[in-house]
């Protein structure tokens, strides 16, 4: 977005669809996880799968405003703007969930 070289947006955009791809694969590999039957259901857990699913969807809506991206009008590039940084900070929270689900609350303390 700084640069405004077209190579750099050819790159992220191509990054951003296949990490659409693998971020819509990872929530339904999650989902059908937290349904296995040795799976103990956690107020933690509910609040993983739901985000991560949140994160899926804000990257898809990020991927899917790319289409047409040479004739891309204010709106639409603010709607990839706003889901793109939705995305990276539901992903963070989401991660930092999953670290606690399998490390425990102290997995940051040495």
């Amino acid at each position: 977005m700084l640069t405004r070289d077209s190579s750099w947006h050819t790159g992220a955009v191509g990054n951003l669809r296949a990490a659409a791809a693998f971020a819509v694969l990872a929530a339904v590999a999650g989902w059908r996880l937290a349904l296995q039957p040795g799976m103990e259901p956690s107020p933690l857990l509910e609040w993983h799968r739901w985000l991560g699913t949140i994160a899926a969807c804000a990257t898809c809506t990020a991927a899917l405003a790319t289409v047409n991206a040479g004739s891309r009008s204010a709106p639409a590039l603010w709607v990839y703007r706003v889901a793109l940084f939705a995305a990276g900070a539901v992903v963070s929270v989401t991660g930092h969930l999953g670290g606690l689900l399998v490390w425990g609350a102290d997995f940051l303390r040495p």
